[in-house]
């Protein structure tokens, strides 16, 4: 099968990249670099059937031609990290937004079945836990720019959905909760490398806040499996499904575990959002999935403990880097 996927060579593309070449399949991947990374990409590099193509979803006529010859589209490609959103959210909506209506619009050309990436932050500030893919969404006011990222998002969920009513484009959105594991980077605030490479270079963990927030952290070879199997399940076109783990931790209580397996004498830090964030900052206090639906789709539910997911990512900071 031919498969495209933008964004290939970020933290959750290069690994899908990956796993479908290993399957057997031809991988094209459009990246534009701006967050993703050759590196991420080295060991296809020189794979039969897979291709590299540097460029921008925002070029409509190039994403047309590498549609055109895929069965499937992974639309991976986005602005990415609360950080990074915070400081641009002119260019996240733009590049979010058009660049998904520009993936849709090729697809429409052969029927490719299409998988749109949204995200946990559409749930805004709802508190009915845990969170449904049926659930009704609230978003907090225009002023604060943190909600702009969720309503992109929302906005290409209802660009896909309407597709696929209206002309019967096969897509699937896939709502990411935190993933994390090897090669993520925490350039944007991801916060698991963030507090790994601090504790392994005996730096302060700084906890936004008060460190009771609470999230979910999926290790990122279990999303790749989900996502093989939802693209092996043709009832999957036309829904939504939530992908993460429904096993929380405080983000102090990540922190501790962190120094915990590092062995690390470093400190807790906690900052004021203020002291981190421009003004316009919200933080939802938990984000916690069903992923009973998703499980029923495809039998498997990400399940990797967190112990493993801060092992590997351990590991990796600890590897000598190549000459």
């Amino acid at each position: 099968m031919h498969i495209l996927i933008t964004g290939g060579a970020g933290f959750i593309g290069s690994h899908l990249s990956e796993r479908l070449v290993a399957d057997g399949h031809a991988v094209t991947v459009l990246d534009d670099l701006s967050t993703g990374q050759m590196s991420n990409l080295a060991a296809l590099t020189d794979q039969p059937g897979f291709d590299f193509v540097e460029g921008s979803i925002l070029d409509r006529a190039l994403v047309a031609k590498l549609v055109e010859p895929a069965e499937v589209v992974f639309h991976l490609a986005a602005a990415v990290g609360v950080k990074l959103i915070m400081e641009e959210p002119s260019r996240s909506i733009l590049t979010n937004v058009a660049g998904t209506e520009n993936v849709l619009d090729a697809a429409l050309r052969n029927n490719a079945h299409t998988f749109i990436a949204s995200s946990s932050e559409v749930y805004g500030k709802t508190t009915k836990f845990p969170f449904n893919e049926d659930d009704d969404l609230t978003i907090g006011a225009t002023k604060n720019l943190r909600w702009s990222y969720a309503c992109a998002k929302t906005l290409d969920e209802f660009l896909a959905l309407a597709h696929a009513r209206e002309s019967g484009l096969p897509v699937t959105v896939l709502r990411f909760f935190n993933t994390t594991g090897p090669r993520q980077t925490g350039r944007y605030g991801m916060v698991l490398p963030s507090f790994v490479t601090s504790a392994l270079e005996g730096k302060p963990l700084m906890v936004h806040g008060t460190g009771d927030q609470s999230r979910c952290f999926g290790h990122v070879a279990d999303v790749v499996e989900a996502l093989c199997r939802l693209m092996a399940t043709p009832k999957a076109r036309g829904e939504v499904f939530n992908i993460g783990t429904d096993q929380e931790i405080t983000i102090r209580g990540l922190a501790e575990q962190v120094i915990e397996a590092t062995g690390s004498s470093s400190e807790i830090q906690l900052i004021p959002y203020d002291e981190v964030y421009p003004v316009g900052f919200e933080d939802m206090q938990r984000r916690l999935p069903d992923v009973s639906k998703l499980k029923a789709a495809i039998n498997f539910r990400p399940k990797l403990p967190l112990s493993r997911i801060i092992d590997d990512i351990i590991a990796e900071r600890r590897a000598p880097v190549p000459a």
